[in-house]
């Protein structure tokens, strides 16, 4: 699963490494559409899919293996009701940037590409599906493989798309639809042919369709607790866009399963063994990609950019988020834990005041009252 999630954070870079050479202007640019989408979008189909983590985790567990399937084709049901409206939101992301005072130039360029990714948030979300289905099963190495093809596949396009064809922003954002339909379908034939899935997954049944509520009852706060995490950071770039020199500022801002599977099998103490060893392992790992980061962050921008006062100001800024990065990964496996108690409303509660209350006020107090940029707001 680490690789996994390297792999789909890969997607996303090579994206951003394709626009970056084409200038500071779609740099920013990028950055705002990859925002607006990842507000409206993105971050509401990973926090609905978060519920199943609770729902096919527990049910996994406690051998109930049918339900996974079934909890699976509701979680793709409400995604496809939910792609309509979002995809609404994105065919006007030029005046929603408009109205939010951001630089008249990147707002047109974001305007102009964030339709192009309309491709990719029906597959986006069935993926999610995907992928928490699989997850709680333990069945990793599948998922590993079909992401690399689609890092390969994504890479490829891009490349057609941005250098070959010009298409700039929107060939990098069509890329992001091709690349996901492609793991899906592979992810697709699999989950059907493999023995593995044979007993959780048998075919779509009305059952699915029927009990859309209930996944909604779990969907709905697990999408709060994660969506309100997110939009706080999604909410810095915005402001970025507001501070002198926005490109500058805006491009600078771009740069627990198990848990729920021994609940559900009554197993609490080996729940709470899993949460010490993650814990462990976060800390560790935390430290040891915050130095690397920290020791070669001369280094990173030049993946990006060309620019050198953008690779410079990312430098000066890079030991700060690596600070970030690993308070967020103790961070993470506490909100694993509580995705797999099942304790969504909790915690979205608590991101609320963490993030709303202390957060982003901190933040407008160092950017904009004290003068500091955007630098000291992370």
């Amino acid at each position: 699963m680490l690789f996994v999630s390297l792999l789909q954070f890969g997607i996303q870079m090579l994206s951003v490494m394709f626009v970056g050479r084409l200038g500071e202007l779609h740099l920013a640019s990028s950055s705002l559409t990859t925002s607006i989408a990842g507000v409206t979008g993105y971050t509401v189909m990973i926090g609905m899919g978060s519920a199943l983590e609770t729902l096919c985790g527990q049910a996994y567990g406690a051998k109930q293996y049918a339900m996974l399937g079934v909890h699976a084709q509701r979680a793709m049901l409400v995604f496809g009701i939910l792609s309509i409206p979002i995809s609404v939101l994105w065919i006007f992301t030029g005046p929603i940037l408009g109205v939010l005072k951001q630089d008249p130039e990147i707002s047109a360029m974001a305007g102009e590409s964030a339709p192009w990714l309309i491709p990719s948030i029906l597959p986006f979300g069935i993926l999610q599906s995907q992928t928490r289905f699989l997850q709680t099963q333990g069945i990793t190495v599948p998922q590993m493989a079909t992401t690399a093809v689609g890092c390969l596949v994504h890479g490829v396009v891009c490349w057609v798309l941005v250098d070959k064809l010009k298409m700039g922003n929107s060939g990098a954002c069509l890329a992001n639809g091709v690349t996901y339909w492609v793991i899906v379908i592979v992810l697709a034939g699999y989950i059907k042919v493999s023995s593995s899935c044979q007993e959780t997954w048998k075919s779509f049944s009305l059952e699915g369709a029927r009990g859309v509520l209930s996944f909604l009852k779990l969907g709905v706060p697990s999408a709060f607790m994660m969506c309100l995490e997110f939009w706080s950071f999604q909410v810095f770039i915005v402001l970025a866009g507001l501070l002198p020199d926005a490109e500058l500022e805006t491009s600078m801002m771009l740069i627990s399963t198990r848990i729920s599977n021994e609940l559900g099998a009554g197993n609490p103490g080996a729940a709470r063994m899993a949460v010490r060893v993650v814990l462990l392992l976060a800390v560790s790992q935390g430290l040891l990609a915050s130095s690397i980061a920290t020791a070669t962050r001369h280094v990173w921008g030049c993946i990006y950019t060309d620019d050198k006062i953008l690779i410079t100001y990312l430098s000066v800024v890079a030991p700060k988020i690596a600070v970030c990065n690993f308070i967020d990964g103790i961070h993470g496996v506490l909100s694993g834990c509580v995705r797999g108690c099942g304790w969504q409303n909790c915690g979205a509660y608590i991101s609320l005041g963490a993030y709303y209350f202390v957060g982003i006020p901190v933040a407008l107090l160092f950017a904009f009252v004290w003068r500091y940029g955007g630098e000291v707001s992370l």
